[in-house]
């Protein structure tokens, strides 16, 4: 092990490896510490149910893979393999009946029938954008965007997805439902801004570039930085969990892919008075309850463009997912919640056994849940795919204080690391130019806690070692991070 180091990153999460890659491609000794025995954090990969299905243990579908700044500069689709299906995401309706968003935007339009022009209306001016969009919104919302008229032209479509007037365009139940399931991923109350915003992003990648899925699980992702950082000098350390920052060697930047409440506890008596309240202040949202299964064979959906999407949103109409949705913001846990269902296994073969596959699920439950939805799981898939039970070999659960248990990032089973409500995009996790620079010497955030936000695309950590980079080390030259 190096005796001197120039940076220290606790974390190794997307965003801390981001750091870490881009402060080793500056030329510094670098040392990540993850308390975990293998890296990834909300990109990791493992045996959850039974031997030879492999499970994402948070992420599994990344709309951003293509379009972050950070894994565009890294070359990661020079680095990883993606499958992208035709079908980025449905969203099945009782009947028999479904709501496709295909990657290609005129065929989602043909399917949708008499909302089919409006919904192609609301979503062309943003597909056309795509790239913009994703510079916009993995920028923080304090800065001047490069690009106004994409700011403009996303916030105006926010604004009436984000309010009472979300349905003044539509005219069936079917595309509100397709856009109300994209939103949702926000565990946000329906409808509001900040989960309109989100879920028209998400919605905007689904028709541009598509949602694709990492060969051989999210770990993939991890790896790869990995791979890079040790290749450019880098050193991990797993199985050592940092309690205070005093624990780290010498160094001249600290990064911290933490939470602020973690931030408060690693920095101890040396944090600042007003710095400490503001933090104290920063909220976290409600959590997850997380359902891995080893089936059979695929969900036996009913209707048959289901069986070929990535990602299938599960809840029903519009009204029945806000409903839930708004329930789980008031502390219950809905009968039949809303459901995010990922098939990973119809598009890589490396995910289980041959003719076997995997099932990812989440549904969102109050913060600090310990209640088990694993039949309310079930029982919502069953709804929509009649005979789900029996292709069941095993299942791994989940509970919100679990998920929290194994990742402190997620406080409360929170994956957001910090509600993303408008407020808290502007604060997040203060309100600064500079969100990642602690009043701490030395010391940043690098974690989904700061902007521009939870996803993962690295941008987080890439800021924050930017900006350790400016201070600590005196260059605002950026590392090249290609792959050569």
């Amino acid at each position: 092990m190096r005796e001197q180091v120039d940076a220290v990153v606790v974390g190794s999460g997307p965003n801390g490896l981001a750091a870490a890659v881009t402060l080793a491609r500056a030329g510094l000794a670098v040392r990540v510490y993850e308390a975990d025995e293998r890296v990834g954090g909300g990109t990791a990969t493992r045996e959850s149910t039974l031997p030879g299905y492999h499970h994402d243990v948070c992420s599994a579908i990344h709309p951003l893979a293509f379009e972050s700044r950070f894994f565009r500069e890294f070359g990661l689709t020079q680095r990883v393999r993606f499958s992208v299906p035709e079908v980025s995401f449905a969203h099945p309706l009782d009947g028999g009946r479904a709501a496709v968003a295909y990657r290609d935007l005129a065929r989602t339009r043909e399917g949708l029938g008499v909302d089919g022009s409006a919904y192609a209306q609301l979503m062309a001016p943003l597909v056309d954008r795509a790239a913009r969009v994703a510079a916009f919104t993995g920028s923080p919302l304090l800065r001047i965007p490069d690009d106004p008229a994409t700011a403009i032209t996303l916030g105006l479509r926010s604004l009436e997805q984000g309010s009472p007037l979300w349905n003044v365009r539509f005219h069936s139940d079917a595309a509100p439902a397709l856009l109300t399931g994209a939103a949702a991923h926000t565990i946000l109350p329906q409808p509001s801004l900040a989960a309109a915003a989100a879920g028209l992003a998400l919605t905007t990648y689904a028709h541009a570039r598509g949602w694709p899925i990492p060969i051989g699980g999210s770990q993939a992702i991890a790896d790869a930085m990995v791979d890079d950082l040790r290749a450019h000098g880098g050193e991990i350390i797993t199985g050592r969990r940092i309690t205070s920052l005093r624990e780290l060697p010498p160094a001249r930047a600290v990064l911290l892919d933490v939470t602020p409440r973690a931030l408060i506890d690693l920095a101890e008596a040396d944090i600042p008075a007003g710095y400490r309240r503001a933090l104290e202040s920063f909220r976290y949202g409600a959590g997850v309850a997380k359902v891995d299964f080893a089936l059979s064979e695929p969900v036996p959906w009913t209707h048959p463009e289901l069986r070929g999407a990535g990602v299938v949103h599960v809840g029903g109409t519009r009204a029945e997912i806000a409903a839930s949705e708004n329930a789980v913001q008031r502390g219950a846990h809905p009968e039949r919640p809303y459901v995010l269902v990922a098939q990973q296994s119809l598009f890589d073969a490396t995910r289980a056994p041959s003719g076997r596959h995997t099932l990812w699920t989440y549904t969102h439950v109050p913060a600090g849940s310990d209640l088990d939805r694993r039949d309310a799981v079930i029982a919502q898939i069953e709804r929509f795919a009649p005979g789900f039970r029996d292709t069941i070999l095993a299942t791994a659960s989940a509970s919100a204080v679990e998920t929290e248990q194994h990742n402190p990032n997620y406080p409360g089973g929170d994956i957001s690391a910090g509600a993303a409500t408008v407020t808290q995009l502007l604060r997040r996790p203060v309100l600064s130019s500079d969100p990642w620079r602690t009043p701490l010497p030395g010391v940043y955030l690098s974690s989904a806690s700061a902007a521009p936000g939870p996803g993962v695309h690295g941008l987080v950590g890439w800021y924050a070692a930017r900006s350790a980079l400016r201070h600590e080390f005196g260059t605002g030259i950026l590392p090249d991070l290609s792959p050569r």
